[in-house]
Formats: C-alpha cells, sequence, structure tokens
C-alpha cells in the first residue's frame, strides 16, 4: 500500500499488518459515512466509535475488548443502513484479524 502511495516504508520500523488493515478499514468506512446525506438517529454514535477506532489504529495496539465493543455499537448504530454494509464488514473483518480476546484467570 505505501508504495502505490509512492511512499516507502521506513527502515527498521515495524508495523503489525493487522492494524494497517484496521486503519484502512476505519478509514473507508469514515468516508463513507461522512459521504452519506441522510441523517439517522445514531450517526453521531457511529462517527464517534469510528474516531475511537482510528486512535485505537493510530496508538499500534490497540485492546482486542475495546475493539470488539467498538464494532458492536457502530453495527447497531448503521446496521440497517445498507449504503455502508460493505465498509462495515471491511471494519468487521479487521477487527477479526485481532482473534478473540485473551481471558486470564
Amino acid at each position: 500500500m505505501l508504495r502505490s502511495l509512492g511512499q516507502r516504508p521506513v527502515t527498521g520500523s515495524y508495523e503489525d499488518p493487522r492494524v494497517a488493515e484496521l486503519r484502512t478499514a476505519v478509514s473507508r468506512l469514515r468516508r463513507e459515512l461522512a459521504a452519506l446525506p441522510s441523517e439517522f438517529p445514531d450517526r453521531a454514535i457511529a462517527e464517534d466509535e469510528l474516531a475511537a477506532l482510528a486512535a485505537m489504529a493510530t496508538g499500534g495496539s490497540p485492546e482486542i475488548p475495546r475493539l470488539r465493543n467498538s464494532l458492536l455499537l457502530i453495527a447497531g448504530a448503521i446496521g440497517s443502513v445498507s449504503a455502508l454494509a460493505r465498509g462495515l464488514s471491511g471494519v468487521r473483518e479487521a477487527v477479526d484479524l485481532f482473534g478473540e480476546p485473551t481471558q486470564w484467570g
């Protein structure tokens, strides 16, 4: 992806490909949501949770339970908006890359 934008990765840096995929999927859904002309009751919730996911992806090591919670809130907020179904699926698939949360104890 970096090469397609004319950029090169920084030597010696490592980015978890799951985080990169999450960032891409969240960005795509945020753009789709912003382009949607219609208002719906839970739009602000979806926007807030997408912002939270973007911040987690920027931080580099997101907490899996928080990822899943945000995904559920976003799905509940925009689940009935068919124009966003593909973008929502992309975010779900990106979150699924992180696997199940680890249970200790």
